[in-house]
């Protein structure tokens, strides 16, 4: 779960708006610290879902390949299906206060996104980074609950699964060989 967490480019908050309705939200994060943190304005409708309830859910998906129904039998369609996996999680948001924890937090994004470096590190006592530290809003999600799906074919028996695997290899797509590999990481 945590390797999908390092690895993912977005991730899924899931809110109640202030009117009740449900509302998801497609954004960048960083797993950091056993949390989950992400930054945008201090104002707007996600601010003051938040506000009204702090109770999240997030969610990382990652797809992997679509494996047709020929694959498996010849002539039925229910076997097509696409190979993932996802996170998902529980938690409360709450907006950080810590300038030193919102400056780790911020750095620790921009590792993640920008892992070549090329920008002066985000810390506290850095002048250019005073004004950006106050008005970028920053919230963590405490996690209370962490679990995942990974769907890589475990239900098949295990010829089904080699066969599965010996036409995503002969296919040849980029995705198919992680597919291979994660059925062999995911299954044994």
């Amino acid at each position: 779960m945590e390797d999908l967490l390092a690895t993912a480019d977005h991730g899924y908050l899931g809110l109640l708006t202030p009117d009740g309705w449900p509302m998801t939200v497609p954004l960048n994060f960083v797993y950091a610290d056993g949390r989950i943190y992400f930054h945008g304005a201090g104002e707007g409708e996600k601010m003051s879902s938040l506000a009204e309830s702090p109770r999240v859910t997030f969610t990382v998906a990652e797809g992997f390949s679509i494996v047709p129904s020929y694959f498996r039998d010849p002539r039925l369609a229910c076997p097509a299906t696409q190979y993932y996996r996802c996170v998902m999680i529980r938690g409360h948001a709450r907006v950080v206060d810590d300038v030193a924890e919102k400056a780790l937090a911020l750095q620790s994004m921009m590792e993640k996104l920008q892992p070549e470096g090329g920008h002066e590190p985000i810390e506290v006592g850095n002048p250019i980074y005073r004004k950006s530290l106050k008005t970028t809003a920053v919230v963590a999600i405490e996690i209370e609950r962490m679990t995942a799906k990974f769907k890589f074919g475990q239900n098949l028996p295990k010829s089904t699964r080699a066969q599965v695997a010996e036409r995503l290899t002969a296919r040849g797509c980029p995705v198919d060989h992680a597919t291979v590999d994660a059925i062999r990481r995911y299954t044994k």
